[in-house]
């Protein structure tokens, strides 16, 4: 699959070339997450943190509530990695410090080790530093610790000139049970489909910020035949909304033009997609929806026109009455004991919610965000009552 790479500098997304020479400045880097984020993970690395000059921090915050980010770069520490976890990375990247001491301490799901090297030899602290040990056994040493290997050759980074795709099949038998990433030189939907093949990802920059290869093509390397492919259409919740048939032609003017498109995922055979899409709750092809689905598409659609003398009207022109509602359901709700009432309470609470969440503009879309992005958390509150 297709890993994207944002590369922050100076506080603007970069590309380099060898890793020293700035070839492309792309400025903000929010828009660009936002077209990238339909490939799955960016990767996305602070370039001054890992060489020690400085830090886009910031910038990378800002891109995690967007997208779902491999965040690199500067990660020399247990604490460092546990922070960026906490505030919604999917992974962290470490690279220099990615030794045994440290990864032990981390959550191995969601940990990657960043594994350089020019000639078959690896090299740390922003490749400036040569150490002498093979990149095969580098790879096999770390494989135990991480979910995730990204091995970049540095000679082919950034020159459009291909990666080494020789390397490819014993580097992801040396890297098993870690999942394999490929960066350096990566170019075409050819070399991406290839290293797919083998069980790996392919990470991208250089190739897609200068027009080489195009993001649709890039996502859509691994699809066999010739298509069309059947697609199921869904929601953020992953509900179902509709089955279509699309060609490559129409999943390229998709991409090219997303609209409310939040993300494409291949399936395992590489035989059909998924389309995650921006949308209400709705009748789909299947039906109407049920459940919380439901009573959301009921309020969104009485947000402005309920019916007079309703009672979800007057939940939303007395707020006082609103707020009495949900402070009274919740206090019935702890009070419940067995499996039907409490079911029964908790019914009566969630309604009042969504009507607060419907009464102020938003959807159970936002909430469920929110606690994807507090799952994320390694640390936790103690989630003490408040006095």
């Amino acid at each position: 699959m297709l890993i994207p790479a944002i590369d922050l500098m100076g506080g603007q997304t970069v590309q380099l070339r060898g890793g020293t020479e700035t070839i492309i400045e792309a400025g903000d880097p929010l828009p660009i997450a936002h077209r990238f984020r339909l490939a799955g993970e960016i990767a996305v690395i602070d370039l001054d943190a890992a060489l020690s000059q400085g830090s886009n921090a910031h910038l990378i915050e800002s891109l995690l509530p967007l997208a779902r980010c491999r965040v690199g770069g500067g990660i020399r520490d247990v604490e460092t990695a546990l922070s960026w976890l906490d505030k919604g990375a999917d992974k962290v990247i470490l690279g220099t410090k990615a030794i045994p001491e440290i990864l032990s301490q981390l959550p191995k799901s969601r940990t990657m080790a960043a594994v350089d090297a020019i000639d078959g030899e690896v090299v740390i602290d922003g490749w400036r530093t040569k150490t002498g040990a093979p990149l095969i056994e580098t790879v096999r040493s770390l494989s135990q610790y991480v979910s995730g290997i990204m091995v970049t050759f540095v000679e082919r980074e950034g020159k459009l000139q291909g990666t080494s795709l020789e390397h490819v099949k014993a580097l992801v038998e040396a890297a098993y049970p870690a999942r394999l990433t490929i960066a350096g030189g990566i170019s075409t939907a050819d070399e991406i489909e290839y290293i797919d093949s083998m069980g790996a990802d392919s990470q991208v920059g250089m190739a897609l910020y200068s027009g080489v290869l195009p993001l649709e093509d890039a996502i859509l390397a691994p699809l066999k035949g010739e298509g069309p492919w059947p697609t199921v259409i869904a929601d953020r919740r992953g509900v179902a909304r509709d089955l279509v048939m699309t060609n490559r032609a129409e999943l390229g003017l998709a991409i090219a033009n997303p609209f409310n498109l939040r993300a494409i995922d291949l399936d395992a055979a590489r035989t059909a997609l998924r389309f995650t899409v921006d949308a209400p709750p709705a009748p789909s092809s299947w039906g109407p929806p049920a459940g919380l689905a439901a009573l959301e598409h009921t309020l969104l659609v009485r947000r402005n026109d309920a019916p007079e003398g309703s009672y979800t009207r007057r939940l939303y022109e007395d707020a006082a009455l609103l707020r009495a509602k949900l402070i009274e359901e919740a206090g019935e709700l702890a009070d419940a004991a067995d499996r039907p009432h409490v079911a029964e309470e908790a019914a009566d609470l969630v309604y009042f919610a969504a009507v607060a969440v419907a009464r102020s503009g938003g959807s159970w879309s936002d909430v469920e965000a929110i606690l994807d992005q507090r799952a994320k958390k390694v640390h936790r509150r103690a989630g003490d009552a408040k006095p």
